[in-house]
């Protein structure tokens, strides 16, 4: 943490005066290092991180000359459209510009501090040291201590639908800076530019700005400490959320209970894919990428769809480069999949080396002059060993070095 945010360490207080803290020069060139080190592209004015690095010194004097006048106005965000996870669908992602993520950052910095103490412990997603793997353990652990009626929750259209005036009511239960609170609301009401449209939203906290997080987390948090109030196991990352229950009277109260505060609170719970499951059963539920079912876990359908999707994009018949270059950009994939899905069912890893080879088969049939998939003599003439030799990465072979006692 930089030197200008110790003093936020302090608890139980309310803050009077934070804005300083967020134009400070090494808080600001904090906040740019991030911004740097997550890229990103340019907003709607056309600058990329690359861009604003070449005179960053220069930049960040400004901004923080803009700060401190109180003149600094954000920019409208850039609307963009991304694949949502294994499906055809699009979900929607703001772009602020280079300059707004790093007021942002800077923003977020000051803020995490004074409410992060106060989260649950059942809170895991873009919080400081957790992550997905803890939540997943939690889950995990749960489900092995007989916690199998599990609610599975979907938070419908949860960024963009969080009520505004309850969401500055709560950052102001504990901050009473007008300036910082000011800032804040200027972020919340940007513009959204789609090609020639642009509209101002009434509501939510958009996805793709860098206070979102910290925002979603901090209006779900009353229904962090509700639940575990009323005795249920709760896992959530940021609008991801299972109930585990060791009955299903259990699960359903759970269920009553969400949809109540849910209602009161103004987010919608999805009534088609919320549901009550029994995870001995056939069915189970999803989590974080992962399929839970009768004690295993492996990834669910759209993990697999979304993994394959990115490898056929390297593993195309007409690809003009070395098979050793294209393999190294497979295990770039696999390597980091793997290092999520590692403790699935080890049944899950076979198959799919199995099509990363035949796909690698393809590739080299076309260049004999072969048509369609490598099948048949391929088999023989690009063994298994043959790729082991080209070292592609086996995911049989990393799942059994994994679970080895060596």
């Amino acid at each position: 943490m930089v030197a200008a945010l110790s003093p936020l360490r302090e608890s139980g207080r309310k803050w009077y005066s934070l804005y300083d803290k967020v134009y400070a020069a090494d808080v600001l060139r904090w906040a740019w290092h991030q911004v740097a080190a997550n890229r990103g592209a340019a907003g709607v004015d056309g600058q990329s991180t690359q861009a604003f690095g070449a005179q960053a010194d220069l930049h960040l004097a400004e901004l923080r000359r803009r700060l401190a006048q109180q003149r600094y106005a954000p920019r409208p965000v850039r609307r963009h459209w991304i694949a949502k996870l294994g499906s055809r669908e699009q979900r929607p992602l703001g772009i602020p510009t280079v300059r707004d993520r790093i007021v942002q950052t800077a923003l977020r910095l000051v803020l995490e501090p004074i409410f992060e103490r106060d989260f649950a412990v059942h809170s895991y997603g873009f919080r400081p040291q957790r992550g997905a793997k803890d939540a997943l353990r939690r889950v995990d652990g749960l489900l092995r201590a007989g916690y199998v009626y599990v609610v599975d929750a979907d938070l419908q259209a949860y960024f963009d639908s969080i009520p505004r005036e309850p969401l500055r009511a709560r950052v102001r239960a504990k901050v009473s800076d007008g300036r910082v609170l000011a800032l804040l609301d200027a972020f919340l009401s940007q513009e959204i530019f789609e090609g020639l449209a642009h509209w101002t939203p009434e509501a939510g906290t958009p996805q793709g700005a860098v206070i979102s997080p910290l925002l979603a987390n901090l209006y779900l948090d009353p229904l962090d400490h509700r639940m575990a109030a009323q005795g249920f196991e709760m896992v959530r990352y940021a609008d991801d959320l299972v109930l585990l229950c060791r009955t299903p009277e259990e699960a359903q109260r759970a269920l009553t209970e969400l949809r109540g505060w849910t209602a009161a609170a103004g987010v919608r719970v999805h009534p088609q894919k919320t549901r009550v499951v029994d995870a001995t059963q056939p069915r189970g539920f999803d989590f974080l990428g992962y399929h839970f079912e009768r004690g295993y876990r492996w990834p669910r359908t759209k993990s697999l769809r979304k993994v394959k999707d990115a490898l056929r994009a390297k593993t195309r018949r007409t690809h003009g480069h070395s098979l050793a270059v294209i393999i190294d950009d497979v295990n770039r994939t696999l390597g980091g999949w793997f290092e999520y899905f590692k403790h699935s069912h080890p049944t899950t890893f076979g198959p799919l080396d199995a099509w990363i080879r035949m796909r690698l088969r393809s590739v080299l049939r076309k260049r004999r002059g072969g048509r369609g998939r490598g099948r048949g003599s391929d088999h023989q003439r690009w063994p298994n060993r043959f790729f082991a030799e080209h070292e592609l990465f086996s995911l049989t072979a990393a799942r059994a070095a994994a679970v080895s006692p060596r």
